[in-house]
């Protein structure tokens, strides 16, 4: 399986900068999610990769071999770097079978009838859909279009598998099924997958590694989990999780080696690092940063909030609470709910609340939160 490789990738629409010295490492075998905004430019260094864009800097190396460079001028043509490319809208030939749709990439590369056979049933059945060899496009619900054109793609045995928003025409049900079943397809054809999404959700649950990008340039690249509980900035901090992370504007100050004062919204509150020590200057402008579940409302919390909203799905409940001046969200697990403009108690709990430095949006250090 391939690595692949991206050196000062930049690509440039006139005075426009799409992706702006991007570099990446794709492990053999990972699941990269390509992640951002509209416009971030996830899909223009997906189609760079694929060698359907040019890009206007750089070099892409794919399995140790150089298909662009800038430099000396090489730029290896799609259909010669062995990679398969899955469409938004599937692009199958609406007048072949699926059988049809699955072989037809291996007639052209001239392999004999016998061994066409057994490759598209083989297909047929790791995504299966043995019961639709002899149906039309036109006759398949979305979800099996969708495994019909992955098949397809498949098919050639492409080292790497790219794939642009592929689940964005599904609905809610089917999308969260296609997860399930993408995520095992990665496992069972060990390839090498890269995947463009502004889904949070499904970079999330999807990804051995999250590649989040704005405006062009690459903003943290590391595992899922990693992303959420440690966000490199403000930015991922408020792209990445639902609900999103409480964000608040304070001031702090070192008060001894292992302990910060932080005034925000009108609390109080010792910040404990885990993470290293922090040298704050004083009344350093910081954001603080908690996610919605390290905000527990119970009996034995130390601060005293109102009821403003609440949420109940059965699992959960997204409840928001007024504190003083600040609205704060919280996450309570269960079939629990609350009265509105009741009286509840509050904490914060775990070691993943974040400061960060207000003026670059950069994370200075994860820690415990005290209320004084």
């Amino acid at each position: 399986m391939p690595e692949i490789i991206l050196r000062n990738v930049t690509k440039r629409f006139g005075k426009f900068v799409a992706v702006d010295r991007l570099d990446l490492a794709i492990a053999d075998g990972d699941f990269v999610t390509l992640l951002g905004p509209s416009g971030c430019g996830k899909t223009t260094t997906l189609r760079m990769i694929a060698g359907l864009e040019t890009p206007t800097e750089g070099e892409i190396l794919i399995d140790g071999r150089i298909v662009f460079s800038s430099e000396t001028g090489v730029d290896v043509s799609p259909d010669k770097r062995d990679v398969g490319f899955l469409f938004q809208n599937y692009a199958l030939w609406p007048h072949m079978t699926v059988e049809q749709n699955i072989s037809f990439g291996l007639e052209n590369l001239k392999w004999d009838k016998p061994r066409i056979r057994a490759r598209v049933d083989k297909l047929l059945a790791t995504l299966k859909i043995e019961p639709f060899g002899k149906r039309y496009p036109s006759e398949l619900s979305g979800g099996q279009q969708q495994r019909v054109a992955i098949a397809r793609t498949l098919a050639t045995g492409p080292k790497v598998l790219f794939m642009d928003e592929p689940l964005s025409n599904l609905d809610a049900k089917l999308r969260t099924e296609m997860r399930a079943e993408l995520k095992r397809l990665h496992v069972e054809t060990d390839s090498t997958f890269v995947y463009v999404t502004h889904d949070q959700l499904e970079a999330m649950t999807l990804s051995t590694k999250t590649c989040l990008m704005k405006e062009g340039l690459l903003q943290q690249y590391a595992p899922p989990l990693e992303v959420y509980h440690s966000p490199a900035n403000v930015f991922v901090a408020d792209f990445v999780g639902s609900p999103t992370m409480n964000f608040i504007e304070g001031y702090g100050k070192n008060v001894n080696l292992d302990e910060i004062k932080l005034s925000v919204g009108g609390l109080d509150l010792i910040f404990t690092p885990v993470s290293g020590s922090i040298t704050l200057r004083d009344d350093q402008e910081i954001i603080l940063g908690i996610r919605p579940e390290y905000i527990p409302i119970g009996e034995s919390g130390q601060g005293k909030a109102r009821v403003y909203s609440t949420l109940p799905s059965g699992m959960e409940t997204v409840v928001k609470i007024q504190v003083g001046a600040l609205q704060l969200t919280s996450v309570v697990f269960g079939a629990i709910d609350f009265e509105i403009d009741g009286e509840v108690r509050f904490g914060f709990s775990g070691d993943d609340c974040i400061i960060f430095d207000k003026e670059t949006g950069m994370n200075l250090a994860l820690g415990r939160l005290t209320i004084l």
